[in-house]
C-alpha cells in the first residue's frame, strides 16, 4: 500500500503560487489582446502588408479630405448654358 502514494509526498512542493492580482490582470488582458488580433487575422497570411495597406488608405483619405475645396458642389463644373 505504500507504493500508491509514494508518488505524492512532494506534490507540496510543485505548486506554483497565484500571482497578485495586478500581475494576473496583465496577463489576463495580454492574453486577451493576442486572442482579439488572432481572431483579426484569420485567415490572411500577411498581416502586416493588411496592416499598411489600411493605414496607407486611411492618409489617402485624409489627404483627400483636407484638398478637397469646402463648400465646392463636389468638385463638379458647371458650364454656361447658352
Amino acid at each position: 500500500m505504500g507504493m500508491c502514494f509514494s508518488c505524492l509526498g512532494g506534490a507540496g512542493d510543485d505548486v506554483v503560487p497565484t500571482p497578485d492580482p495586478e500581475t494576473r490582470r496583465r496577463q489576463l488582458a495580454e492574453a486577451a489582446e493576442k486572442r482579439q488580433k488572432e481572431t483579426t487575422y484569420r485567415g490572411v497570411k500577411n498581416p502586416e502588408a493588411v496592416e499598411r495597406k489600411k493605414k496607407k488608405q486611411e492618409e489617402m483619405n485624409k489627404q483627400e479630405m483636407t484638398t478637397s475645396p469646402s463648400g465646392g458642389g463636389g468638385g463638379l463644373k458647371v458650364g454656361p448654358f447658352i
